[in-house]
């Protein structure tokens, strides 16, 4: 067993113990500043006292993201890193049919072989912008711990390993060149736990009892290796006590077991045994925050990542823009908030539905297929189609959120013909309806149809029902009101019930109806039952929307 002791002693010199012994949220820029323009303490109450969502996020409403690292090199999905390192998981089959057995090919070895040859981020993010995006989101990190920036703090990272390119930085330069807003996601807080089942065995068959690479590798055995100088326990994270699978495991199912109990849990504390994990990963989250200056930053955690350090590296965060800004003009991200935690950063569903319109601006981050690049699900046509994509941002915003979609980057840094496809449907129906989304505000409800999520809350979209022409989703504009309906009507008409007199949204008058994409004002009756609109012979787009104009239809904007 390598000692934690060991370990420290083992740190290269780029992680000084002097450089991880103090956690500070100022830097010489925020010094300068004047204190009553850098108010942020590390505190819920600190941050939620002077925390307002910037307008730039709420006029955005869509984002598109490269979740990609070197867990896209195998092109095999979620979580391989860890899932490599247990028997009997798929991901283990293929990698030992694929690659070899983890104990002499472990997951480092991906790192080495990472080529972006065919990465031409220029042109995706002109994608990107095309299909309505106004801001591009980086991973940072992955749970797998390996940076993708030009890290301090971090010696595993792409500008020295693998691509040996700046992955976030060149991001950020194509990013804000198209007049995108540029954010980074930082997965690295639960690298500590997921990582265990690396230091684990193969309970059964011929190489049984043999450890895996992270239990067996230290920094003195790549000497003359392509990774000479790097200790793997500074990927891996170490062991962490009786995480490690003991001695004498004789099952696959005792050892799944055994991992769920002690490191399979989503764990938000911070390692018990290891505060240099703790220091080092502050340190590396305000590295990326000064070196890249990002306008936003989301925090995979509850909440926010390892108790105090989060909150501290979040005001240092907020700190950072009155430096850069004069004014906070950022925001972070996390999940599961209660209401004291939603007036200091944005709360995030992961893969999930709001089942009502939320008072404060929030965001939902989803995938058109799984978040690291499957070649499966690819060859199976497993992705959201375009249409899945456009009625589940109209149900995001009408109900005052956001959308961060990713688009899964194979290996190699490109994406595939089929998600190209839907980015170009996507950018066609935006070019003809993206005044009912971008800039917009929700109406006093967030629609009306039978469609209902089937919880409130994260990783459920899967279990929830199509769509139909009856449920309609409104957004607001100062002149008009916007009817996002969710597919055509067989009838060639569409009724919004909510308008029915004496409901409260039959207010002022209505003295034009539009399809967007139509040149033509189309016939309507303002009823008993509400609003009965006409709809053309063309379809414009492959859903409809509408705009509705008078006096009195929408409140001040808030």
């Amino acid at each position: 067993m390598i000692s934690r002791r060991t370990l420290m002693s083992t740190a290269t010199a780029t992680f000084s113990s002097a450089a991880l012994t103090t956690l500070t949220v100022t830097t010489p820029s925020l010094a300068a500043s004047k204190k009553s323009t850098a108010p942020f303490k590390g505190s819920w109450d600190s941050l939620a006292e002077h925390y307002q969502t910037p307008d730039w996020f709420r006029d955005a409403k869509l984002g598109i993201w490269a979740h990609w690292g070197p867990q896209c090199v195998p092109e095999f999905g979620d979580w391989y890193g860890r899932q490599m390192y247990q028997q009997g998981n798929p991901v283990y089959e293929h990698h030992v049919k694929t690659y070899g057995h983890p104990a002499q090919f472990g997951f480092m070895q991906f790192i080495n072989g990472w080529s972006v040859d065919k990465w031409d981020p220029e042109r995706l993010i002109g994608l990107y912008k095309a299909a309505g995006a106004k801001y591009f989101v980086s991973l940072a990190n992955h749970h797998d711990n390996f940076d993708m920036f030009d890290s301090k703090y971090q010696a595993w990272n792409a500008t020295k390993l693998g691509p040996k390119r700046d992955i976030v930085g060149t991001w950020a330069k194509a990013a804000r060149a198209a007049g995108l807003r540029f954010g980074v996601s930082n997965h690295g807080a639960h690298a500590w736990h997921w990582w265990q089942t690396a230091y684990g065995y193969d309970a059964e068959g011929p190489a049984r009892g043999l450890r895996y690479d992270a239990y067996r590798l230290k920094k003195a055995d790549g000497k003359g290796q392509w990774w000479d100088g790097y200790d793997p326990q500074e990927l891996y994270t170490g062991p962490q006590g009786d995480m490690v699978p003991p001695d004498g495991l004789t099952s696959k199912d005792d050892m799944q077991k055994y991992n769920d109990r002690h490191s399979g849990q989503w764990l938000e504390t911070v390692p018990p045994h290891d505060p240099y994990f703790v220091k080092k990963w502050a340190l590396r989250q305000n590295d990326l925050v000064d070196k890249y200056k990002p306008d936003l930053v989301y925090f995979d955690d509850t909440a926010l990542p390892l108790e105090q350090a989060g909150l501290d590296a979040t005001a240092y965060y907020y700190n950072a823009s009155y430096a850069w800004h004069g004014k906070l003009d950022v925001v972070a991200t996390g999940k599961k908030l209660d209401d004291r935690q939603r007036k200091a950063i944005t709360e995030d569903i992961e893969r999930g539905y709001s089942d009502h319109l939320r008072p404060v601006p929030w965001q939902t981050c989803t995938c058109i297929g799984n978040w690291h690049y499957d070649r499966p699900l690819y060859e199976r046509n497993g992705y959201k189609t375009s249409l899945d994509v456009i009625q589940r941002l109209a149900d995001v915003v009408a109900k005052n959120g956001n959308m961060l979609l990713s688009i899964p980057v194979r290996g190699n840094g490109e994406i595939d013909e089929k998600e190209e496809k839907i980015l170009t449907e996507m950018a066609a129906w935006m070019a003809v309806n993206g005044e009912a989304i971008f800039g917009t505000r929700p109406w006093d409800i967030f629609g009306e149809g039978p469609f209902a999520p089937p919880s409130e809350g994260h990783m459920d979209e899967g279990k929830a029902k199509p769509f139909s022409h009856e449920d309609i989703r409104f957004t607001t504009k100062p002149d008009a009101l916007y009817a996002l309906v969710q597919a055509w009507p067989d009838t060639g008409f569409v009724h919004i019930y909510s308008m029915a007199d004496g409901a409260p949204q039959r207010k002022g008058t209505i003295d034009r109806v539009e399809l967007l994409g139509h040149a033509e004002p189309l016939t309507f009756e303002l009823g008993m039952d509400g609003l009965t609109v006409k709809l053309p012979g063309v379809k414009p787009t492959f859903t409809p929307v509408l705009k509705i104009t008078g006096s009195g239809l929408v409140s001040a904007r808030s």
